[in-house]
């Protein structure tokens, strides 16, 4: 049996089995359609780390004639034993028989070993139809493990574990489009137990993925870290005839400043979604009364930055944010910018708006005249909630498996749940972390390495 172990993922048309394979290889280039009958040649996909591959998964056409298929193999079999070759010929005399090209094309890599993952949907009820399928596959005396795939529901799991006892040696329940990374890990540790041919090897993959996901972590970590230190510090200027601050270029520095703190902002969740695998994840998402928000109202800080309460104790606020004094900030935009993934790709540009911004200054220009600076942000919670957005965005990402390809939906509860996270040691040491910025826009290496530690705990 070759030493990679290879599955080849089986069953009736339109039963979730392409979203298995794009789950468990982590590949978004599978194709996946509610049309039944949609794959029509078997086709591997390789789950590969650094060049090496740790298993394959083969997506394969559905069975159309079973029936058909298994009336054929028992009139010309002449012993148990003779099953396979009974499978063989079939193979052989049908495959260029467009009734059986999909019965052909599933069980070519069975019959080259590899092993079975059947599947099913558990929301439809069981019926006898299927047992035509299932003696086939045990025809091929390959292992082979069953999957009720949640597609629309769990309403008749039950019955289907009874028939699949029947005919599997493991049976498993597995929503396909919402598995996290622990219930993939677990299923690849089923895999294990179908043969001990494959235990190695796929307790190598699961090191190498657990590994490779503490990587991707870090990395993201030190992507966030580096965007609130460009945010942090982030200034423009200009060339002014006299001291006189000119307002219509303080204006367009204003704006500048908006433009370039909102695409690093976006080239951050670019480069998020890249480290998880999604380059084709859709981020578009419609509006509603959660995304419009304005970035003062009292619920968009409690959902993105710090509520009051916490900064006053982490010894940050200062009286910044107290009542009405926002000097330093603006308000009256939308927290997300309605289009577009808002809050956490888009929406920077929601924290300024007509107002001034911050650190507005006059100064002589060394080679004569005068300059106007505008910024840095300096209102205390700006960083929690540029923290927030982010945090929240590679959170909903990198639990994203690759099966499913809707826009990515922002919740309240998935807000609220950055700032709840946190513990005071947690805030504290991100307070002490901000202000070093802020007073000194940079930040030493200790203090880099601080930081991107506190932001890999919070992405967990």
């Amino acid at each position: 049996m070759n030493s990679t172990p290879r599955f080849a993922i089986t069953g009736h048309p339109n039963k979730g089995k392409s979203s298995i394979v794009a789950t468990l290889a982590e590949d978004e280039t599978v194709g996946i359609s509610e049309i039944p009958g949609t794959t029509r040649d078997a086709h591997s996909y390789p789950m590969c780390m650094d060049g090496e591959t740790l298993y394959e998964l083969i997506d394969t056409p559905g069975f159309q004639r079973a029936r058909e298929m298994l009336e054929w193999l028992k009139n010309s079999e002449t012993s148990v034993a003779d099953r396979r070759a009974s499978l063989n010929r079939f193979i052989q005399e049908f495959a260029n028989d467009p009734r059986f090209h999909d019965e052909c094309e599933l069980l070519k890599p069975i019959m080259k070993g590899a092993g079975i993952l059947y599947v099913v949907d558990g929301a439809r009820p069981y019926g006898s139809e299927y047992e035509s399928e299932m003696q086939i596959l045990q025809w091929t005396g390959q292992p082979r493990m069953a999957l009720i795939n949640l597609i629309g529901g769990e309403e008749h799991v039950s019955e289907w574990r009874r028939a699949l006892d029947q005919y599997f040696s493991i049976v498993r329940v597995f929503d396909a489009q919402h598995a996290d990374f622990k219930k993939r890990i677990d299923l690849l540790r089923a895999f294990q137990a179908l043969d001990e041919s494959w235990f190695a090897s796929l307790d190598l993959a699961i090191g190498v993925l657990e590994e490779n996901r503490a990587q991707r972590l870090h990395r993201a970590a030190r992507e966030i870290a580096e965007l609130l230190l460009a945010v942090m510090c982030k200034r423009e200027s200009a060339q002014l005839d006299d001291e006189n601050i000119d307002l219509q270029l303080q204006s367009s520095l204003v704006s500048k400043l908006k433009d370039n703190i909102r695409e690093r902002e976006e080239q951050c969740c670019d480069v998020l979604q890249q480290i998880c695998g999604h380059t084709k994840l859709e981020r578009n998402i419609e509006r509603n009364q959660l995304l419009q928000e304005d970035i003062f109202s009292e619920r968009s800080f409690s959902l993105f930055g710090l509520s009051n309460t916490q900064l006053a104790i982490t010894g940050a606020a200062s009286g910044a944010v107290a009542g009405g004094g926002l000097d330093m900030m603006v308000g009256g935009a939308s927290l997300f910018l309605g289009a577009g993934i808002g809050a956490v790709v888009g929406g920077v540009s929601a924290i300024f708006a007509a107002r001034q911004i911050s650190d507005v200054e006059v100064l002589g220009s060394p080679i004569g005249g005068y300059e106007l600076h505008v910024g840095p942000v300096s209102d205390v919670n700006f960083p929690w909630v540029v923290l927030g957005r982010v945090v929240l965005f590679y959170r909903l990402v990198s639990e994203r498996n690759h099966a499913l390809r809707d826009a990515i939906a922002v919740s309240s509860e998935s807000a609220n749940s950055f700032s709840e996270s946190m513990n005071m040691k947690q805030r504290q040491v991100l307070s002490d972390l901000f202000k070093q910025i802020r007073e000194h826009q940079l930040i030493d290496s200790k203090g880099m390495v601080s930081l991107v530690r506190q932001i890999e705990n919070l992405c967990k």
